[in-house]
């Protein structure tokens, strides 16, 4: 059974965590361990239709944020890493200077420090020369920073398209395969799918009137 930390911070995409938690639940030998920051939990009802307790319900163990007591804080509580999803600037600044003043910072460093693998869901944009330096130290921690950029190979045709094969890269990222992800097969292969117009069936969350 592995073990898996997926912490919920105060940057937009609280999706990105949601969606991971819940594709979790059906993967047998994973056992999810979850921190909602109080930030995450205001994202969390300001983008989607969950409430944090909802949210909560969807992992195996729930830590609340302050408590750097908490089991996942002590790397002698073998893990197999950690998916911060979304992750604030804040975050990645404690991460970077390992300020462990509160337990997602804590439980990142204490992966860190035990050579265990952490993935950064980063959400800013545009960045300036600050947020740039504090990426490079947390690389050079050895967090692995992937901006939830989102890939159109597999052609997506709604939103949840979109958000799926991000998480589901993220979690490549931690030796955690999931079996409907689709992948890079090669162009010839590619070219033979039937073109589908991913536009036409998203939705623009704003009409603008031409006149």
């Amino acid at each position: 059974m592995k073990r898996l930390i997926v912490a919920i911070t105060g940057a937009s995409g609280a999706v990105y965590g949601i969606r991971a938690l819940e594709l979790l639940k059906d993967v047998a030998d994973v056992e999810t361990h979850a921190i909602l920051t109080s930030s995450g939990m205001r994202t969390i009802v300001e983008e989607t239709d969950h409430t944090p307790d909802e949210v909560r319900q969807l992992a195996d163990r729930v830590y609340n944020h302050k408590d750097i007591g908490a089991a996942v804080s002590s790397g002698s509580f073998v893990t197999a890493g950690m998916l911060v999803a979304p992750c604030s600037m804040k975050t990645l600044s404690g991460i970077a200077h390992s300020y462990n003043d509160e337990l997602v910072v804590r439980a990142a460093d204490v992966c860190l420090k035990e050579r265990r693998r952490v993935v950064l869901l980063l959400r800013e944009t545009p960045l300036h020369a600050g947020h740039i330096e504090l990426m490079a130290q947390a690389t050079r921690n050895g967090a692995i920073v992937m901006p939830p950029v989102p890939a159109f190979y597999h052609r997506p045709v709604t939103l949840d398209d979109v958000v799926n094969q991000t998480v589901a890269r993220a979690l490549d990222l931690l030796d955690i395969p999931l079996p409907d992800i689709k992948r890079w097969n090669g162009t010839e292969r590619a070219a033979a799918r039937p073109r589908v117009t991913p536009a036409a069936s998203i939705e623009p969350a704003i009409q603008f009137d031409n006149e």
